[in-house]
């Protein structure tokens, strides 16, 4: 029977159950789970069925049958640790060669990437070293090193399993791409450029057309994309996000939610920038096709180098100007699109979007048929998925601060938290209404994990299971 199921897990994770927490956010990176008896009372000191003290990470915490998998870090170094599921026993940690320390946005970590196991082996991503996998039991597989990445904000984007293989994106300033692995033996399968994506951090997920092949999703700079699991072939394509994505989109049977903001992006602050062509004419000085910073009269662009120059060339070129038009265009938004198509589907998948009060960095929630996005301050805002109507907008009013962890739901409630660590347990609903609000007084960036009478929480310093204790 486990074999079995761990088989169909790795044929197509959309089937196993919405229990199951095997990769970020759970089942397709949905933030739900169908976990029963998940406790709404709750502390430091109450409902704790054990605690175990980890180094700092933004990793969220993932689960095979037996274990839970978690990165770190601590004193420069990197590690992979694994947990015994029922008590939270540390079983082991392995480090994790670090041979560079690239740049990293203040709100980032380098072990932000949250695993994914298939149910035996973890497979793990860390900016300053690439992709590394272990059994359950600690044993190095395999390591397939990556990068350098050119990012002024470090990686977060999480790898993800489908048809036997590990499927991850890396988008950054430039040289982004997008690569499957084989779970076996860590050789890359297919690797697709994308060349025309900067800076990006969506965890990808999966969608399964009737009677067509898996394929996986990803959110990237001002256009989402679905690409064959099989071939890393492009399938179909929506215009219209904004410039930069950190939340992970989730999906209903028929549709798909996309939330983004970044920054100078908001309605109303577009501009339209003409072709690179233009400025060629006017200010490339030696006919070089590329433009210099002596070259260039604009004092905005070359006090703004480094947001312009993207591949660090020490020139502005075709693709730095196009990705500046897109950026000068793009509007922040949360979208509704239909799934699926070939080719172009901008104009025929666009459902809705709404442009206010957008999160920066957690992703949205999909749950019982209302689309729940969470910002800064705590300013919680409730729409209806068919229709984008706001339902309901209003502050939880005993968490305000930072939101970094993206929310979760299980057995009937949403669950929230700040940065500083305030738990919000929030009936869900048009209506919606915070039931209670629970201190942990540690500050958080991960997002909460659920399993049968279980909620975990992993703060900066420990890792929480909470339960009813027998």
């Amino acid at each position: 029977m486990r074999t079995a199921f761990l088989l169909a897990f790795t044929i197509l994770p959309l089937s196993f159950a919405a229990s199951e927490w095997r990769q970020f956010r759970g089942p397709n990176g949905s933030g739900v789970s169908d976990a029963k008896g998940v406790p709404v009372v709750f502390g430091v000191d109450q409902n704790v069925l054990w605690k175990t003290p980890l180094p700092p990470g933004h990793s969220s915490p993932v689960f095979s049958p037996d274990r839970i998998f978690l990165t770190a870090h601590e004193n420069e170094n990197l590690f992979v640790i694994g947990l015994d599921r029922k008590t939270g026993t540390e079983l082991w940690r392995k480090q994790v060669p670090r041979p560079r320390k690239g740049e990293l946005h203040k709100a980032n970590g380098p072990a932000s990437a949250s695993p994914v196991t298939d149910g035996d082996n973890v497979y793990v991503f860390f900016t300053d070293f690439g992709l590394i996998s272990f059994t359950k039991d600690g044993k190095e597989r395999w390591r397939l090193p990556l990068g350098p990445f050119n990012t002024p904000m470090g990686m977060s984007s999480s790898p993800v399993l489908a048809n036997g293989k590990l499927l991850l994106n890396c988008d950054a300033e430039s040289e982004s791409f997008f690569i499957s692995v084989s779970l076996e033996t860590g050789k890359i399968i297919w690797r697709r450029d994308r060349a025309e994506f900067s800076r990006g951090f969506s965890t990808p997920v999966l969608y399964k057309p009737a009677n067509s092949p898996l394929e996986v999703i990803v959110a990237g700079s001002t256009r989402l994309v679905s690409y064959s699991v099989e071939t890393g072939e492009p399938i179909w394509w929506i215009d219209g996000l904004t410039w930069q994505l950190k939340p992970t989109p989730v999906m209903d049977k028929d549709n798909i939610y996309v939330l983004g903001w970044a920054g100078d992006a908001d309605q109303g602050s577009q501009e339209d920038i003409a072709d690179f062509k233009e400025y060629l004419a006017k200010w490339d000085k030696n006919g070089d096709g590329k433009l210099s910073k002596e070259e260039i009269p604009d004092k905005k662009i070359v006090n703004q180098w480094e947001s312009f120059d993207l591949d660090r060339s020490g020139f502005l070129e075709e693709r730095d100007w196009k990705l500046y038009q897109g950026r000068k265009k793009a509007v922040n938004a949360v979208h509704a699109f239909k799934l699926g198509g070939k080719g172009d589907m901008t104009k025929p998948n666009t459902l809705w979007s709404y442009y206010k009060s957008l999160p920066n960095v957690p992703s949205p929630l999909l749950y019982e048929g209302i689309l729940y996005i969470v910002k800064e301050s705590g300013i919680m805002t409730a729409l209806d998925a068919k229709t984008g109507k706001v339902l309901k907008q209003a502050r939880l009013t005993d968490a305000p601060g930072d939101y970094f962890s993206s929310p979760g739901a299980a057995n009937g409630k949403i669950f929230t938290i700040s940065h500083e660590g305030k738990v919000s347990v929030i009936k869900p609903g048009a209506a919606w209404e915070v039931e209670r609000t629970i201190a942990l007084n540690e500050d958080v960036n991960a997002s909460p994990a659920f399993d049968d009478g279980k909620l975990y929480i992993r703060t900066h310093q420990n890792l929480y299971c909470f339960g009813k204790k027998e």
